[in-house]
This record gives C-alpha cells, sequence and structure tokens, in this order.
C-alpha cells in the first residue's frame, strides 16, 4: 500500500501544469486531496478530465490569510504542497504588486498557517524556480548560489526561498523548497511558451515563432519528472529532517530554444520546418540551467522522461486536446 494511502494533502496552483498532473497523481496513490483554487478554470487538466471531481475544493486567493487558514485546517492537511503563484514573467512587469501578493504574500500566509497547526503539518514543499538565482555566469546553478533575482518574477521566488529557510530556521517547520527549470507536458495553455506554441503552430499548419534569437539556453523537464520530484522530496522532509532545504530538479541537459523547437519540428512532422525567429525577447536570463546532483544524492531521485519521450507525450495531450477543441 501506498505511503499516501489515507493521507490528508493540500495542494495550492491545482489547476495549474504541474498541479493538475500533481493532484491525479496523489489520487491514484490514494490521498485525500484538497484544492485551494482562485479561479476555475474550464480549461485546466484538472477541471478537464475531471478529477476535480475527486478533491476538496476551497476557493481563495493566497494573498488572504483567512483563506488559507482554512484550506491548511479544514481537512486537517498533514502534508502541503505550494505550487500556488503568479507564474508569467511578462505579468510580474506589468503587476508586480498583484505578483508579490500572489508569490511572497500568498506563501507567508501559507507557511504560517502551516505554523499553527500544532504541528500536524508534517511536511511543506514549496516549489521554486531557477529564476530564485537571477543572473550569474557561474553556471550551472548549484543550491548554494546566492539569490539575486531582479526582475519582479525573480525577486517574488527570491523572497519566496527566503521566507521558507525563514520559517524552517526560525519555527522548525518542516519545509524544503524545490526549484526547478522550465517545465513542459500536456495541459500548459500559455501560448507564449515555446513548447505549448510551436506544438499548436505546427498542428495547425502554421511557421512558428521565437521570440528570441534561439540561442537562449535552458533546462527543460518534463512535467511527470517534476510530479514525481516534489513526491519524492514530500517524503524527504518528514522522513531525513532536511528542514529549509533547497533542491534542484533537471536532467542536468541543457539545450538552446533553437535546438528544442528542432526537435519538437521532428516530434510533430517528421522534419524540421525553419521557424520565424524575430530577436525580440526582453526582460529574459540569457542562459538558465541547473546542477541537480544534491537531489540525486540526498533524495535518489533521478529524471526519467528524457526529451524525446518527453515530447511524444506531450505532443499526443495537445493533438487529442486541439481536435477536441474543433469539435
Amino acid at each position: 500500500m501506498s505511503e499516501w494511502h489515507g493521507r490528508s494533502v493540500l495542494v495550492t496552483g491545482a489547476t495549474g501544469l504541474v498541479g493538475s498532473w500533481l493532484v491525479r497523481k496523489l489520487l491514484e496513490e490514494g490521498a485525500h486531496v484538497s484544492a485551494l483554487v482562485l479561479d476555475m478554470d474550464s480549461s485546466s487538466e484538472l477541471v478537464r478530465s475531471r478529477d476535480i471531481d475527486r478533491v476538496a475544493v476551497i476557493n481563495g486567493d493566497l494573498a488572504d490569510f483567512g483563506t488559507v487558514s482554512r484550506a491548511v485546517h479544514q481537512n486537517a492537511c498533514e502534508v502541503i504542497f505550494h505550487l500556488g503563484a503568479q507564474t508569467i514573467v511578462g505579468t510580474a512587469i506589468m503587476d508586480p504588486v498583484r505578483t508579490f501578493q500572489s508569490n511572497i504574500q500568498g506563501t507567508w500566509n501559507l507557511l504560517e498557517a502551516s505554523r499553527n497547526s500544532n504541528r500536524r503539518v508534517k511536511s511543506v514543499v514549496v516549489a521554486s524556480s531557477d529564476k530564485a538565482y537571477g543572473t550569474s555566469n557561474q553556471l550551472p546553478y548549484r543550491e548554494d548560489h546566492p539569490l539575486h533575482g531582479d526582475s519582479p518574477y525573480d525577486v517574488s521566488k527570491s523572497c519566496t526561498d527566503l521566507i521558507a529557510q525563514s520559517y524552517a530556521t526560525t519555527y522548525g517547520l518542516p519545509v524544503a523548497i524545490a526549484r526547478c527549470g522550465n517545465i513542459y507536458g500536456g495541459g500548459d495553455l500559455n501560448w507564449s511558451r515555446i513548447v505549448p506554441g510551436t506544438i499548436r503552430s505546427l498542428l495547425a499548419g502554421d511557421t512558428p515563432v521565437l521570440r528570441s534569437d534561439g540561442t537562449f539556453i535552458r533546462d527543460y523537464v518534463h512535467v511527470d519528472d517534476i510530479v514525481d520530484a516534489y513526491i519524492h522530496l514530500a517524503s524527504a522532509v518528514e522522513a531525513q529532517h532536511i528542514c529549509g532545504e533547497a533542491f534542484n530538479f533537471s536532467r542536468d541537459e541543457p539545450l538552446n530554444v533553437l535546438s528544442l523547437y528542432q526537435a519538437i519540428s521532428q516530434v510533430v512532422l517528421g522534419h524540421v520546418l525553419e521557424p520565424r525567429i524575430l530577436n525580440i525577447a526582453s526582460n529574459e536570463i540569457k542562459d538558465q540551467y541547473l546542477d541537480s546532483s544534491k537531489a540525486r544524492q540526498k533524495l535518489r531521485w533521478n529524471s526519467s522522461v528524457d526529451l524525446n519521450d518527453g515530447l511524444q507525450r506531450t505532443v499526443q495531450w495537445y493533438r487529442t486536446y486541439l481536435s477536441e477543441a474543433v469539435r
């Protein structure tokens, strides 16, 4: 029987890309799942799959402490996956206050409510990002790298991590931080991102557009690997006393945007269709990629989805989704 069977788990950001697949995995493992949901998005995989009918939904805003406290205490949650955040870099630039409220205030609300649980909460995983490290010439990022976010989104992730570490150090809250690169997979409907945007264009017979010059280097990791990473980390927080630690999760195989585009084109079309390169990307860090050796050594976690396999799974999801959308 799974260690998650019968356990009460809260997922914030449950309608997002990772949240939707994490909820499904937890349900498969027999957990009792609660989801804090700001807006009911009918296009979310959580809703589309009807998994939302199998969870206890708490409607409300992370920036409201009363709502967050109710979400933590209502179903006596033991484990919390804090994925809820404003995740779009461009949106953060246009509306930094709302981003700070969601990402920073939302995090301290969640951690404070967990602290007030009379130690019922045994494990908290805070989903962070490589953006927390900011810009650096020292690559790959390792967990002891300074947190130097500059733009509003990056700063919100740096602050999130520092607040989580503060609660671990000061109050002994069992919390750990997961820092990931670019996560892709079925269910991401932010078409401005390279993977869903390129797949949609190719399936529609359109010429895909690259906003950058194609040389920006990133990590790309499939959502199934990240779901597995979060679950590994939550178990380790409870069992290994890794309170306050951060872990990078990556395939350790960075590649540039053009190479990723070519891989997507091969999977969708069987050949490479030349994209239209705009070279207008701004407010983006040129190169970012992670070293996940700490996660391999301390958590015994390894990526199991290579790029071709991950793209095959992802393209199949979009073929189905987009064909259903035109019916």
